[in-house]
């Protein structure tokens, strides 16, 4: 069986034809997306998902510019963290956690168009491992290893022919993921300000000087700037 897996791990990374997608399944995939989303049951599971995306935002934008990352937190209750070592660059490094799962998302949903979905689902199983080097508590290691056996169940259990119609949805739902998390952060800064401490557009406020108002406003126009290529590339290949 491990052998049947790794044949289909490494296959994966080849292209294939460019997606078309009738459009009844694409009605049926968004509408599976968002309901990934909105329903409470499956946010549960998904949203933690969308925190590991989340918290490889900042990891990412924090090597990207020469930061030391040091490690990543995972919770249960769909919380996380990310701590980096180089104070020049940590506004960068704090803007990338809530427009991560929309540029992800995104980037998902082109891939699949151009035929590259298959790819983006082996990747996603060599990313996941590799984070493993940053987690630092035992919640992570069990959200991030029960993520791992998913995506690589889902490599040799879903037909290749299918799996990048099932890279496309996922790409939607993180989009949809990215809104969700956007307006949670918004209600910590109206309705639950208790908790403001733990916004990134607090702390970019408080490192910066500008108001949180317009590190939402900021994170909106990237997440929305990704959801409008995510639909313009959902209208050619319906």
């Amino acid at each position: 069986m491990l052998h049947d897996w790794w044949t289909a791990f490494v296959q994966g990374f080849t292209h294939t034809a460019p997606l078309a997608v009738p459009l009844p399944e694409l009605v049926w995939l968004v509408a599976g997306a968002a309901a990934l989303c909105a329903i409470p049951i499956l946010w549960r599971f998904f949203g933690r998902f969308v925190t590991i995306v989340h918290e490889l935002g900042h990891a990412f934008a924090g090597l990207a510019t020469g930061m030391r990352v040091t490690g990543i937190t995972l919770r249960m209750d769909q919380g996380g963290t990310t701590q980096g070592l180089g104070r020049g660059r940590a506004v960068w490094f704090g803007f990338w956690g809530y427009p991560a799962p929309a540029v992800v998302g995104a980037a998902l949903v082109w891939a699949s168009a151009a035929g590259w979905g298959r790819a983006a689902l082996s990747a996603a199983v060599v990313v996941l491992v590799a984070v493993f080097l940053f987690i630092r508590n035992l919640q992570g290691v069990l959200i991030l290893s029960g993520t791992i056996l998913a995506v690589a169940a889902l490599v040799v259990a879903v037909p290749p022919g299918l799996q990048g119609h099932l890279t496309l949805g996922v790409g939607v739902a993180l989009v949809f993921g990215a809104v969700r998390d956007w307006w949670n952060l918004v209600t910590v800064h109206t309705t639950r300000r208790r908790e403001l401490a733990s916004s990134d557009a607090f702390i970019l406020a408080r490192k910066t000087g500008i108001p949180a108002a317009v590190w939402l406003f900021s994170f909106a126009l990237v997440i929305g700037a990704c959801g409008a290529a995510a639909w313009l590339v959902l209208r050619v290949v319906a």
